[in-house]
Protein backbone atom coordinates (compact mmCIF):
# COMPACT_ATOMS: atom_id res chain seq x y z
CA UNK A 1 0.00 0.00 0.00
CA UNK A 2 0.81 3.74 -0.09
CA UNK A 3 4.14 4.29 -0.59
CA UNK A 4 5.43 0.77 0.33
CA UNK A 5 4.01 -0.25 -3.13
CA UNK A 6 7.12 0.62 -4.99
CA UNK A 7 9.38 -1.43 -2.50
CA UNK A 8 6.80 -4.43 -2.38
CA UNK A 9 8.61 -7.45 -3.86
CA UNK A 10 4.63 -8.11 -4.34
CA UNK A 11 3.97 -5.76 -6.51
CA UNK A 12 7.11 -5.53 -7.95
CA UNK A 13 6.50 -8.85 -9.17
CA UNK A 14 2.90 -8.17 -10.89
CA UNK A 15 4.74 -5.08 -12.73
CA UNK A 16 7.50 -7.71 -13.95
CA UNK A 17 4.40 -9.46 -15.70
CA UNK A 18 3.11 -6.54 -16.99
CA UNK A 19 6.41 -5.69 -18.40
CA UNK A 20 6.31 -9.12 -20.26
CA UNK A 21 2.44 -9.05 -21.25
CA UNK A 22 1.44 -11.26 -19.02
CA UNK A 23 -1.70 -9.91 -16.54
CA UNK A 24 -1.10 -9.66 -12.82
CA UNK A 25 -2.86 -9.07 -9.76
CA UNK A 26 -0.77 -8.21 -6.63
CA UNK A 27 -2.52 -9.59 -3.90
CA UNK A 28 -1.61 -8.36 0.06
CA UNK A 29 -3.20 -8.94 3.38
CA UNK A 30 -3.17 -6.65 6.14
CA UNK A 31 -2.12 -2.84 6.59
CA UNK A 32 -0.15 -0.68 7.97
CA UNK A 33 -0.06 -1.17 11.40
CA UNK A 34 3.09 -3.68 12.66
CA UNK A 35 1.30 -6.57 11.85
CA UNK A 36 0.56 -9.32 14.30
CA UNK A 37 1.75 -12.39 12.91
CA UNK A 38 -1.31 -14.85 13.92
CA UNK A 39 -4.20 -12.47 13.00
CA UNK A 40 -2.62 -11.96 9.29
CA UNK A 41 -2.07 -15.38 9.02
CA UNK A 42 -6.02 -15.76 10.20
CA UNK A 43 -6.70 -12.81 7.61
CA UNK A 44 -5.61 -14.71 4.89
CA UNK A 45 -8.38 -17.10 4.17
CA UNK A 46 -10.68 -13.99 3.74
CA UNK A 47 -7.80 -12.44 1.12
CA UNK A 48 -7.99 -15.78 -0.55
CA UNK A 49 -11.62 -16.30 -0.58
CA UNK A 50 -11.91 -12.41 -1.98
CA UNK A 51 -9.13 -13.27 -4.92
CA UNK A 52 -11.11 -16.62 -5.88
CA UNK A 53 -14.56 -14.32 -6.04
CA UNK A 54 -12.40 -11.39 -8.28
CA UNK A 55 -10.70 -13.60 -10.61
CA UNK A 56 -13.97 -15.01 -10.79
CA UNK A 57 -15.68 -12.41 -11.72
CA UNK A 58 -13.10 -11.32 -14.42
CA UNK A 59 -13.19 -14.01 -15.98
CA UNK A 60 -17.13 -13.95 -16.30
CA UNK A 61 -17.02 -10.29 -17.81
CA UNK A 62 -14.18 -10.89 -19.93
CA UNK A 63 -16.46 -13.91 -22.33
CA UNK A 64 -13.01 -15.53 -23.17
CA UNK A 65 -11.07 -12.62 -24.00
CA UNK A 66 -8.73 -11.11 -21.92
CA UNK A 67 -8.87 -10.97 -17.72
CA UNK A 68 -7.88 -7.03 -17.66
CA UNK A 69 -6.96 -4.73 -20.02
CA UNK A 70 -3.32 -4.81 -21.71
CA UNK A 71 -1.36 -3.80 -19.58
CA UNK A 72 -3.30 -2.67 -16.68
CA UNK A 73 -2.78 -4.71 -13.40
CA UNK A 74 -4.19 -4.72 -10.09
CA UNK A 75 -2.83 -3.75 -6.59
CA UNK A 76 -5.06 -5.34 -4.33
CA UNK A 77 -4.45 -4.97 -0.44
CA UNK A 78 -7.10 -6.76 2.32
CA UNK A 79 -7.40 -5.62 5.32
CA UNK A 80 -7.24 -7.90 8.60
CA UNK A 81 -10.48 -7.49 10.00
CA UNK A 82 -11.98 -8.30 13.65
CA UNK A 83 -9.63 -9.01 16.70
CA UNK A 84 -8.69 -11.97 15.11
CA UNK A 85 -8.31 -10.98 11.68
CA UNK A 86 -11.12 -13.56 10.12
CA UNK A 87 -13.57 -11.20 10.12
CA UNK A 88 -15.16 -9.48 6.82
CA UNK A 89 -13.96 -6.70 4.98
CA UNK A 90 -17.02 -3.71 4.89
CA UNK A 91 -16.35 -3.62 1.03
CA UNK A 92 -14.52 -3.01 -1.61
CA UNK A 93 -13.32 0.25 -3.36
CA UNK A 94 -11.43 1.24 -6.59
CA UNK A 95 -8.45 3.42 -5.15
CA UNK A 96 -5.41 4.74 -6.10
CA UNK A 97 -1.75 4.13 -4.40
CA UNK A 98 -1.73 7.01 -1.75
CA UNK A 99 1.46 8.79 -2.40
CA UNK A 100 2.49 9.45 1.69
CA UNK A 101 5.32 8.03 2.51
CA UNK A 102 5.02 5.16 5.43
CA UNK A 103 8.57 5.23 6.75
CA UNK A 104 10.37 8.14 7.97
CA UNK A 105 14.56 8.20 8.71
CA UNK A 106 15.79 9.31 11.45
CA UNK A 107 19.54 10.12 11.21
CA UNK A 108 21.95 10.63 14.49
CA UNK A 109 25.52 11.57 14.37
CA UNK A 110 27.65 8.91 16.32
CA UNK A 111 30.04 11.62 16.67
CA UNK A 112 32.86 9.34 15.47
CA UNK A 113 32.52 10.38 11.74
CA UNK A 114 29.23 7.78 10.92
CA UNK A 115 25.31 8.17 11.30
CA UNK A 116 23.16 5.78 12.93
CA UNK A 117 20.10 5.30 10.77
CA UNK A 118 16.74 4.31 12.11
CA UNK A 119 13.23 3.70 10.27
CA UNK A 120 10.03 3.92 11.69
CA UNK A 121 6.25 4.28 10.71
CA UNK A 122 5.59 7.91 10.06
CA UNK A 123 1.29 7.14 9.41
CA UNK A 124 -1.17 10.20 8.21
CA UNK A 125 -4.53 10.07 7.22
CA UNK A 126 -4.81 8.58 4.23
CA UNK A 127 -5.70 10.90 0.92
CA UNK A 128 -9.56 10.36 -0.01
CA UNK A 129 -9.99 8.10 -2.12
CA UNK A 130 -7.18 5.83 -1.76
CA UNK A 131 -5.54 2.91 -0.89
CA UNK A 132 -4.88 3.74 2.92
CA UNK A 133 -8.28 5.62 3.76
CA UNK A 134 -9.79 2.42 1.98
CA UNK A 135 -7.71 -0.69 4.17
CA UNK A 136 -7.71 1.85 7.54
CA UNK A 137 -11.57 2.19 7.24
CA UNK A 138 -11.57 -2.18 6.39
CA UNK A 139 -12.65 -2.37 2.70
CA UNK A 140 -10.20 -3.91 0.47
CA UNK A 141 -8.48 -1.24 -1.81
CA UNK A 142 -8.36 -2.43 -5.39
CA UNK A 143 -5.89 -0.46 -7.43
CA UNK A 144 -5.46 -0.70 -10.86
CA UNK A 145 -1.83 -0.35 -12.24
CA UNK A 146 0.64 -0.29 -15.01
CA UNK A 147 3.87 -1.14 -15.85
CA UNK A 148 5.00 2.42 -17.09
CA UNK A 149 6.55 4.68 -14.48
CA UNK A 150 6.06 7.55 -17.22
CA UNK A 151 3.92 10.44 -16.19
CA UNK A 152 1.08 11.34 -18.26
CA UNK A 153 0.52 14.45 -20.95
CA UNK A 154 -0.50 17.04 -18.20
CA UNK A 155 3.11 16.27 -16.37
CA UNK A 156 4.93 16.27 -19.61
CA UNK A 157 3.62 19.74 -20.95
CA UNK A 158 4.48 21.00 -17.27
CA UNK A 159 7.92 19.26 -17.58
CA UNK A 160 8.31 20.94 -21.12
CA UNK A 161 7.41 24.36 -19.46
CA UNK A 162 9.70 24.52 -16.95
CA UNK A 163 13.08 23.37 -19.13
CA UNK A 164 12.10 24.97 -22.06
CA UNK A 165 14.96 27.10 -23.28
CA UNK A 166 17.21 25.36 -21.14
CA UNK A 167 20.84 24.36 -22.29
CA UNK A 168 23.20 22.01 -21.66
Amino acid sequence: MSGLATHSGTVGGAVAALESGVPAIALSTGGLAAPDPVTTVNAMDPTVDFAVRLIDRLRVRARSGPLLPEGVGLNVNHPGVGADGRGTASGVAVTFQDRQPVLAADFTDSGDGTWKVEAGPELRPGARGGDVEAVGAGRIAVSPMNADWNTGPVERAMTSALVAGLRP
